[in-house]
């Protein structure tokens, strides 16, 4: 059963790969602040998949968030999500990172249970 309070916790260190000049959303050798929202996403979707029925995951819909310090090349982030609330199949996130001088990032993230081959059959189902 998924409650609020549950929290999940993912972490990483810092590589070229993680920052804005890789992956394109800037030309500094920081922690891309895509990164830093992919962190927070994956915190939450692995916060609550172990209370999921068979066949069922979640989807993103709503990612609110502020990006509030720059972290450098092999500096550690964790990025925190815990649930602050559940509506029928919307589930609702207070997520945060950090880096080791402290707060980094934060915002709220919202993500629906969905089941998995229904969804993708709708999601093909576009191409005609």
């Amino acid at each position: 059963m998924i409650e609020v309070g549950m929290e999940y916790v993912t972490e990483i260190e810092v590589t070229e790969a993680d920052t804005a000049r890789a992956i394109g959303s800037g030309t500094l050798a920081v922690l891309a602040t895509p990164k830093m929202c992919a962190l927070m996403e994956e915190s939450a979707y692995k916060c609550v998949m172990a209370e999921l029925e068979e066949g069922a995951t979640t989807v993103g819909t709503s990612l609110n968030i502020s990006h509030l310090s720059a972290t450098p090349l092999g500096m550690k982030v964790k990025a925190v999500a815990t649930v602050t609330g559940v509506d029928g199949r919307k589930i609702s996130f207070d997520v945060k990172a950090y880096d080791e001088a402290g707060l980094i990032g934060e915002g709220t993230h919202e993500r629906f249970i969905v089941l998995s081959e229904r969804f993708i059959a709708k999601v093909y189902s576009k191409i005609k």
